[in-house]
């Protein structure tokens, strides 16, 4: 038996297409939305902004953001909304930014849309913002209950995005399947929704593991295909609906937490969101015994340039001392990985993690 879930399952509007940055000034005149704060970041705006459509009819505010997703630059953006009284605000960026106006548009009670330049999360199809501290490490999930209001994807503008972000998307997406199956996996007997979200969740390991490198080569060479579109859809609005349906049965498990706990680390804070999951994921395994999963995805992970260990991310050992901290952060009480079976403790996932450095260590040799 399942306890209560809410479904929130995709943005009110979703649109993916060459072309659908340029239908945004009819949405805004379909909402009757005549001031906006258009939110953007710096490096991804120098190659967005000649894409962003004109919009004469509508009085528009461009901001940059500071970077982070924090309480602080939450309460400046709903201050800078409030005091020049916009309707809504449009995102044109990345996971943190849009984090960032969720949260926003949430305590202003206003819709927020959003233009993703990157492929990297599914930050721009859940209604959701991880918040961090002014340090850079992840303090909570916030959930909402309004969905986004409007997603529009250029696939050409992710084309030119970063491809290291797009495979920090591609750890990310897979772990969806690894955390929703060690979760569902226990249930009985699945509401239909849970099911719905079990299946999102095998379409984003399928779709990843037979399209991703097409992918990859379509960045490579500036050249659209339709692998690189289902990618992008996958990372984003698929990826979205496993949480979206599942609630907290598809959301998170080890992998997530074990992110969480190596934000506090100051040497992971260079290191992608999706990179830290992707480790994640093999920690999540050792802890489940399938070390025979981990045979299978290392041609994968190898491929794309995953990280399969903490050597690989840090290019150095992490001291016992960190271990420990991270052990700890991971393993908290509210945290998702006790979503897995049985009790899983500090010590436990010390040991995980220091398995995981000698088993690579032992290929390596080996090979």
């Amino acid at each position: 038996m399942v306890e209560k879930l809410i479904v929130r399952g995709a943005p009110q509007e979703y649109e993916c297409h060459t072309g659908a940055w340029a239908t945004l000034p009819e949405h805004l005149k379909r909402r009757h939305l005549k001031r906006i704060l258009v939110l953007h970041g710096l490096k991804s705006w120098e190659v967005a902004k000649d894409k962003f459509p004109d919009l004469p009819d509508v009085f528009v505010r461009f901001e940059r953001y500071n970077g982070e997703c924090t309480y602080e630059e939450r309460d400046r953006t709903v201050d800078l909304v409030r005091d020049n009284d916009f309707q809504a605000i449009v995102v044109v960026g990345g996971g943190k930014l849009t984090d960032l106006a969720k949260a926003s548009a949430h305590i202003l009670r206003i819709p927020v849309l959003i233009l993703p330049t990157l492929a990297a999360t599914c930050a721009a199809a859940t209604p959701l913002s991880v918040m961090y501290d002014q340090n850079g490490a992840m303090i909570r999930y916030d959930v909402f209950p309004e969905s986004n209001a409007l997603v529009l994807i250029e696939p050409e503008i992710i084309l030119h995005s970063p491809i290291e972000l797009m495979i920090a998307g591609i750890g990310d997406t897979l772990a969806k399947w690894y955390e929703a199956d060690v979760i569902i996996s226990q249930l009985e007997k699945p509401p239909v929704e849970v099911e719905i979200a079990y299946f999102a969740a095998s379409k984003c390991r399928e779709n990843l593991l037979k399209l991703s490198l097409q992918a990859i080569r379509s960045m490579e060479t500036k050249e659209l295909n339709e692998a690189f579109i289902q990618v992008v859809e996958t990372n984003i609005l698929v990826a979205g609906m496993v949480g979206g349906f599942g609630d907290r049965y598809g959301r998170t498990a080890g992998a997530h937490s074990i992110h969480d706990a190596l934000t506090i680390i100051p040497e992971t804070h260079h290191i992608l969101h999706g990179n830290k999951v992707a480790y994640g994921v093999f920690v999540q395994l050792v802890l489940e015994d399938r070390l025979d999963e981990i045979e299978r995805l290392l041609p994968f992970y190898s491929a794309l340039g995953l990280p399969t260990s903490l050597m690989d991310m840090l290019k150095a050992p992490l001291s016992l001392d960190s271990l420990k901290a991270v052990s700890i952060r991971a393993t908290e009480e509210g945290e998702t990985i006790h979503m897995m079976k049985g009790p899983i403790t500090a010590e436990k996932v010390e040991r995980a993690m220091q398995e995981l450095e000698n088993y690579q260590i032992e290929k390596r040799v080996r090979h």
